[in-house]
């Protein structure tokens, strides 16, 4: 293999467009059903925050599935375990839209996240061991910057299919496009070195005279910062799915009235966030990471305020304010989380992915209730205080 002069920059090109391929496999599917849920919840007969199951199961399911991928990919390899992860979703993907039930779709959905978990659970520690740690937090931009990618893509193509053919031929459609971002990971990821290379030393291996790596681990873990990295995975992530989970059904009612392709449409604000989450890292090198984080958690809390307006271009403006926000957040703590435990790299970020997905799950279902109880206003109260608490715990903890 070469090792003339470029070589390592051509190497790091491969594995950024790699990572952004697999960002955008896993996140296209995972979100695919958000922008049709009016329409599932209209041809299945639920409610909003049932029907929202249909996406929270699927992130249940990563929450549940990251400690287990991380495990396997220390077995494995890393870049063996997110083909397999990629794959095994997408067959899942292209089956679960057309099942019977509502319970059936549900539970495939569920399976389909246990699944997806095999990227995120892996994808910043990949990373982090690949490239030097001064390139780390652009890596991490990028790589998010593929997530935002795949599920604006996901929504995307998914509103615009069901718009012709019903909203379960949009779901499988997705799942199709996934296979080709699928196709550009296995093509390009530079191989990782391998389980047996990881296991032979580095920051994980057992040195005489201290304590085993299994409890230096587990005080990684349980540190303040750690947790309150994991804290901002869960509070921040809760608030913006539900943003995106219920902001449809209320463009669909009065006084919008849009159509679900129009609603899909809604989601090109996701390109704020492919665009906050790749220049994240320059931002950190300048600024500091708490700082940074601070400030894109002010703009979400913003951008959510806007959405109360009952003019669409207000609203729209607000979304956009939102997810750029929203990523630049995410960018930075996710990227921090392996920095901040280097002898617990991989289970610090499938931690932080695990409270990340639990927080999706359990907060873009109470946005249901909230929307239930009182409204558009119920839904973005809750999301205002989430925003609150992640931020607060952030500056009173985090430090550079």
């Amino acid at each position: 293999m070469s090792t003339g002069p470029g070589t390592g920059r051509f190497d790091e090109r491969r594995l950024l467009v790699a990572l952004f391929g697999a960002g955008t496999a896993a996140f296209a599917q995972l979100y695919a059903p958000q922008s049709v849920l009016p329409d599932a919840a209209r041809e299945l007969a639920t409610s909003a925050s049932a029907t929202a199951l249909l996406v929270s199961a699927a992130t249940l399911g990563l929450a549940v599935g990251v400690l287990p991928w991380a495990a396997v990919a220390d077995r494995v390899g890393r870049v063996r375990a997110m083909t397999v992860a990629m794959l095994g979703a997408t067959v899942v993907g292209l089956a679960v839209p057309f099942a019977p039930s509502f319970g059936l779709i549900v539970a495939g959905r569920f399976v389909e996240g246990l699944l997806v978990a095999g990227v995120p659970a892996v994808a910043i520690v990949y990373l982090t061991e690949m490239l030097p740690g001064a390139v780390v937090p652009r890596a991490a931009g990028t790589y998010v910057a593929g997530t935002s990618m795949g599920g604006l893509l996901g929504r995307l193509v998914s509103g615009g299919v069901a718009e012709l053919f019903g909203w379960r031929a949009g779901v499988a459609a997705v799942a199709v496009a996934c296979l080709v971002a699928t196709g550009v990971f296995v093509w390009l990821a530079p191989r990782d070195r391998g389980p047996r290379a990881r296991g032979s030393g580095g920051p994980d291996a057992a040195v005489p005279g201290h304590p085993a790596p299994e409890a230096g681990r587990l005080r990684a873990l349980l540190s303040p910062r750690l947790l309150v990295l994991d804290a901002q995975g869960l509070l921040l992530m809760g608030g913006f799915v539900a943003v995106y989970n219920y902001l449809g059904f209320r463009l669909a009612a009065a006084p919008f009235g849009l159509s679900p392709g129009v609603v899909s449409l809604v989601f090109l604000a996701y390109l704020a966030g492919t665009w906050s989450s790749a220049r994240t890292g320059r931002l950190v090198l300048r600024y500091g990471r708490r700082r940074v984080l601070v400030v894109a958690a002010g703009v979400m809390a913003l951008g959510v305020v806007a959405t109360l307006s009952g003019r669409l271009p207000v609203v729209l403006t607000g979304l956009v304010v939102l997810t750029a926000g929203f990523f630049g957040a995410h960018a930075v703590a996710s990227g921090w989380t392996p920095v901040a435990a280097p002898q617990a790299r991989t289970q610090a970020a499938a931690v932080y992915n695990l409270a990340y997905y639990a927080g999706s799950s359990l907060f873009g279902w109470l946005g249901g209730v909230a929307f239930a109880l009182a409204g558009w206003p119920g839904t973005v109260a809750m999301v205002l205080v989430l925003v609150a608490l992640a931020a607060g715990l952030a500056v009173t903890v985090l430090r550079d």
